[in-house]
């Protein structure tokens, strides 16, 4: 996050202007830590840190999200995915699925 926002102040970004948006944070994996509550934690903190102003978040809760974002007017918009719908990960999402074992009536004693 740092590398983001001196990104943004060397093309030129007023740092008293800084203001941010939180999505996400969500338990979509169940079994896990919450590891989304840990990084919403962070980012709340960081921006606190930072004394950048947070004008909007939705984060927590069990729903994946898609975010869009038009930096140019800060304009965001999110779609919540629910658990059964959101890929588990990229490369789950990219491979297609298996092919159904071959159904035979033989029996096989070993």
């Amino acid at each position: 996050m740092e590398l983001l926002i001196n990104g943004m102040l060397k093309r030129g970004a007023d740092r008293k202007r800084l203001v941010a948006k939180l999505f996400g944070g969500g338990a979509v994996m169940s079994g896990l830590s919450d590891v989304g509550q840990k990084n919403a934690a962070f980012a709340r903190n960081f921006l606190a840190n930072e004394d950048i102003l947070c004008i909007g978040e939705s984060l927590g809760g069990e729903s994946a999200r898609r975010v869009n974002f038009w930096p140019y007017s800060g304009r965001a918009r999110q779609l919540l995915i629910p658990i059964d719908e959101a890929p588990l990960s990229e490369e789950a999402a990219q491979q297609p699925e298996a092919p159904p074992a071959p159904v035979s009536n033989d029996v096989e004693l070993f």
